[in-house]
C-alpha cells in the first residue's frame, strides 16, 4: 500500500523530478509533486512524495529528514490529512477587500 510523505522545507527552485531521484534512494517513488501558487507559479516550498510501501517510507523518513537538499534542510514526515478551514466570504465586509466608502465618485 502506497505512503504519502509531506517534505517541507525545499528550495524554491527544487523540482518533483529531483525529489523523485532523492527519493528513489529509500524505494519506489509512485509520485513526486512540487507544491507551486496558483497565481504566481513559484513554489511554495513543500511538496509530497508516495512511496510504494510503508517500509519504503519509513526509510525515507529516517534517511531524509533534517537532510541537505538544494541548499536547504529539509523536513520528511507522513502526510496528514488536508483539514477543513473555515470558507473565507469576502462579500460581507468586515475584513479584507478594497475598505472606504462604495460611492466614492
Amino acid at each position: 500500500m502506497a505512503k504519502k510523505l509531506y517534505v517541507g522545507g525545499l528550495s524554491y527552485g527544487t523540482t518533483g523530478d529531483a525529489l523523485k531521484e532523492l527519493f528513489a534512494q529509500a524505494g519506489t517513488v509512485e509520485s513526486a509533486t512540487v507544491i507551486t501558487d496558483r497565481m504566481s507559479g513559484r513554489s511554495k516550498g513543500f511538496g509530497f512524495v508516495e512511496m510504494s510501501s510503508d517500509e519504503e517510507a519509513q526509510k525515507a523518513i529516517e534517511t531524509f529528514n533534517g537532510k541537505e537538499l538544494d541548499g536547504r534542510n529539509i523536513t520528511v514526515n507522513e502526510a496528514r490529512p488536508m483539514e477543513d478551514r473555515p470558507k473565507r466570504d469576502f462579500d460581507r465586509g468586515g475584513r479584507g477587500g478594497f475598505g472606504g466608502s462604495r460611492n466614492r465618485y
